[in-house]
């Protein structure tokens, strides 16, 4: 009966390699995953901060200089959208709309994702309208 156990235990030896190296190609990708999806959460703040400062410099009546911004915090492949004749759209409430967009390939296997965030500024008054009423 004892040789009947080592011999077990001899036909079972390598099993653990096996299991690893059948696992280690799957956990590898994962953590490419992984990495992939912090870079677009990234990438996502980054467009957002993009936004935030675009509408704000809109907002206090500098709209040339919000493309610039933007591609300066988000990256050099962000874009502001809703362009019009100027870099934002107004709503009637006098409130300065920017939406920005960013197509970022994380991994190159991978299809590319189109990040897009959006901020809301209060226009700032300018000229005859920020003096007031008589």
């Amino acid at each position: 009966m004892a040789r009947l156990v080592a011999r077990r235990v001899r036909g079972e030896s390598g099993m653990v390699t096996a299991e690893l190296a059948t696992a280690l190609p799957v956990l590898v990708l994962l953590a490419f995953v992984a990495v992939a999806a912090v870079g677009v959460g990234q990438a996502r703040v980054r467009c957002a901060d993009a936004a935030r400062e675009a509408a704000r410099t809109i907002a206090r009546g500098d709209p040339d200089a919000a493309p610039r911004l933007v591609r300066a915090v988000a990256g050099h492949g962000a874009s502001v959208l809703n362009t019009g004749s100027g870099s934002a759209s107004k709503s009637a409430s006098g409130d300065t709309t920017v939406t920005v967009r960013l197509r970022l390939r994380p991994v190159s296997w991978l299809p590319p994702v189109t990040i897009t965030e959006t901020a809301v500024a209060a226009t700032e008054p300018t000229g005859a309208s920020a003096q007031g009423p008589p």
